[in-house]
């Protein structure tokens, strides 16, 4: 393998990998055991998650004209900025007679409904009540306290990032299947070289959990496909913080401190029944390279990309946790 000198006298971080045929890879469905994934899968959901919900990107939602909705297990929320720029939530319904805010518009910190002017801000009206919200400066979170039923916490588990110099790209899609779907697929590393061989080349788990009082982590090795036989290797480390998160953060190689944030939030059922599932991927990326900084400067070109390579992920792996949540719905899932 060779090198080629970067900037600074520093090289570029890519290798010439060797070629191996997908059906050459070395299988990895032993180590891939259910039980461990369920397991993983089943710690994750007992941690608290505070009722916190991710409901979008933070740069989505905007101090004029219209609001930003989501629906939260069958629950409206309406969410604004404020003139400062703070983030404010609400239910989505108007109380006056039941008109969606999501159709009114943000004038001077307050949302506005578009039926008959009715102006609603921070304060109780009518029964209609300020929810609590949270900007962590990537992605925009609102608390339900009856949605979630657990003891709230003052602001959600948001995950360790990078301090500063970060590009981020927030990618959302939605499935038809329920967030801990969402949550296994990523507690499964192992299909990663096998599933997306577009994108990785020579994925191996160093480390999978040990269960309870343990790591609970999954330490990979693995390269991302940037061309031909040219890959970027790095180890990352997956973990699940609370319920409905799953988060890689780069520990080694280019990149690293940066981290691939995937949040699941359910909607409640479509117009067909089914469970609905909101998937938001968050990529916070940073490297210590002196050509990074253009990369920073170029950034609103290159979140396009960005989105871009993790839906073409996700159209994948989406439908892999439609499936699961087909075979789990109709007591077929192996196991």
């Amino acid at each position: 393998m060779t090198d080629a000198p970067g900037p600074g006298g520093r090289r570029l971080p890519l290798r010439a990998g060797r070629r191996v045929r997908w059906e050459q890879q070395a299988p990895t469905w032993r180590e891939a055991r259910p039980s461990l994934i369920a397991d993983a899968l089943k710690r994750s959901a007992a941690r608290p998650s505070g009722n916190w919900y991710v409901v979008g990107a933070s740069r989505d939602i905007a101090a004029r004209g219209r609001p930003f909705g989501r629906t939260v297990a069958g629950t409206e929320v309406v969410l604004w900025r404020t003139g400062t720029g703070e983030l404010r939530a609400g239910p989505g319904a108007c109380p006056h007679l039941g008109a969606p805010l999501t159709d009114g518009r943000v004038v001077c910190g307050t949302v506005v409904c578009r039926w008959h002017g009715l102006a609603l801000g921070g304060r109780p009206f009518a029964g209609w009540e300020p929810l609590p919200a949270y900007d962590d400066g990537v992605l925009a979170w609102v608390r339900l306290d009856e949605v979630g039923g657990e003891a709230p916490l003052d602001r959600p588990v948001v995950p360790r990032r990078p301090r500063r110099g970060a590009v981020e790209a927030v990618f959302g899609t939605v499935g038809r299947c329920e967030p801990e779907d969402v949550v296994a697929n990523r507690l499964d590393p192992w299909h990663g070289s096998w599933f997306h061989p577009y994108s990785f080349v020579g994925l191996k788990v160093l480390r999978a959990p040990a269960g309870e009082g343990g790591d609970d982590s999954f330490t990979v090795d693995v390269s991302f496909r940037v061309a031909g036989r040219f890959v970027v290797p790095v180890r990352a480390v997956f973990t699940a913080p609370e319920p409905r998160t799953v988060v890689m953060h780069i520990t080694e190689g280019e990149g690293a401190t940066s981290v691939v944030e995937t949040h699941a939030t359910p909607l409640g059922p479509g117009a067909d029944g089914l469970p609905r599932t909101a998937v938001t991927e968050a990529v916070v990326a940073v490297s210590d390279r002196r050509g990074f900084a253009v990369a920073r400067a170029a950034a609103p070109a290159l979140r396009p990309l960005m989105r871009w390579a993790a839906g073409r992920l996700w159209r994948d792996d989406l439908a892999y946790a439609e499936r699961r949540w087909l075979l789990r719905s109709t007591g077929r899932f192996p196991g």
